[in-house]
């Protein structure tokens, strides 16, 4: 599963070039992003033109009672995501890509707390992770935009870690691809993969971004470095 992730590393500005998102979305470092927050995405409209949109982070189908459902959906699974009728209108007209730089994932270690690890590319540039959008419309006429992001079985550099990962799409093409609405359900399946090996990296980090209510740069410190402070107190 992906549960955590960050945007942490590229400016405002740098994300901008990179990516689609215009000028009207806001854009902040955010070092440990939670299920339930409001996070920088490229969608399209009707026409297929990609447009930048802060979605909230837990996908609420439009058929949901209430929005308490989207906690329960903050990931898809590939293999599945074209036949679960949550995603799979989803998977068709309302693709997204969600932004960032890295991922968390926690190791168990027996008799001992979880390692948590910070999964990047190898280059440490940022990347989309492959998502599904939708709007939930309330009985009052309230509107809520969610995301899901979509996951895949992991590859070998961060299989002994977790046996899932977020799809890491690998680069432009492959993110128009994923937006496009003329792309073939084939070919769509195709992109959802795991990132090969060569082109990913990761690193443990200290207890600080075990802690969902913070989003500071200690999330992002070396397990070795946290472990020696922690041992002082």
């Amino acid at each position: 599963m992906c549960g955590r992730y960050s945007l942490a590393g590229p400016s405002p500005a740098e994300l901008r070039e990179r990516f689609p998102l215009g000028e009207s979305v806001e854009l902040r470092r955010r070092f440990n992003v939670c299920p339930g927050d409001d996070v920088a995405t490229v969608t399209t409209d009707r026409e297929g033109a990609p447009r930048g949109e802060l979605l909230r982070w837990g996908l609420v189908p439009h058929w949901a009672k209430d929005p308490s459902t989207g906690f329960k959906m903050i990931n898809a699974r590939a293999e599945t995501v074209a036949e679960k009728p949550a995603y799979r209108d989803a998977l068709r007209t309302h693709r997204c890509l969600v932004v960032a730089d890295g991922f968390y994932e926690w190791q168990a270690r027996p008799g001992r707390p979880k390692l948590p690890w910070h999964a990047t590319r190898a280059d440490h540039a940022p990347f989309a992770f492959a998502g599904l959008w939708s709007t939930w419309r309330g009985p009052d006429g309230e509107e809520l935009r969610t995301c899901t992001i979509v996951t895949t079985q992991a590859n070998s550099v961060l299989r002994e870690v977790h046996d899932r990962m977020p799809v890491m799409l690998p680069g432009p093409d492959a993110e128009q691809a994923w937006l496009d609405h003329g792309t073939p359900a084939p070919v769509l399946q195709e992109l959802l993969a795991p990132l090969p090996d060569a082109m990913t990296s990761r690193r443990a980090v200290g207890p600080a971004v075990s802690d969902a209510r913070y989003d500071g740069p200690e999330c992002l410190a070396d397990a070795i470095d946290a472990e020696e402070q922690a041992s002082l107190f």
